[in-house]
């Protein structure tokens, strides 16, 4: 049963989250993104199979949103809590962006590594793997930069958590 809070009864309040969650997911990313290269020298199968588990990662957090995913239910269940209090948060709407941006890169990677064009799969990753590198080592989310853009062409409405 889906639960509410203040944030996603009111519109007016976009969603925030702790920025080191998103970094977290960024560094799990970057590891699993390796390991897709890595793998794509042995076999090309195994990396699109690998690649397509983290695009399942990146559609349930642009779907659901930072929290939801299942790095940020890592990071909630056994990081956060051994963190102090944040005094940084983001709001979600972009991260969400990010991951859509994310997915479509693991989308045409997978289609790469499957189809038989493994140079197509790794540039693909590879593209994907410096946006979480950047995020994860610098605080850099390429996705976000791009979100305001891209939501002035949207219109009013947002991606919310």
């Amino acid at each position: 049963m889906p639960t509410f809070t203040p944030q996603s009864v009111t519109s007016s309040t976009p969603a925030q989250v702790d920025v080191r969650g998103p970094r977290f997911a960024a560094w799990i990313t970057t590891a699993v993104l390796v390991a897709v290269l890595a793998l794509s020298t042995v076999s090309a199968v195994a990396a699109g199979l690998l690649l397509a588990v983290q695009a399942v990662v990146f559609a349930i957090g642009a779907a659901l949103g930072p929290r939801r995913s299942p790095y940020g239910q890592v990071f909630a269940l056994f990081v956060a809590p051994r963190l102090a209090p944040t005094s940084e948060r983001e709001p979600a709407a972009p991260l969400k962006f990010a991951q859509l941006v994310g997915l479509a890169f693991a989308v045409v990677g997978v289609a790469g590594f499957l189809t038989g064009l493994a140079v197509l799969g790794a540039v693909a990753t590879g593209f994907a793997l410096f946006a979480a590198l950047l995020n994860a080592a610098f605080g850099i989310c390429l996705g976000c930069q791009i979100y305001p853009l891209v939501a002035r062409f949207r219109g009013p409405t947002r991606l919310a958590t």
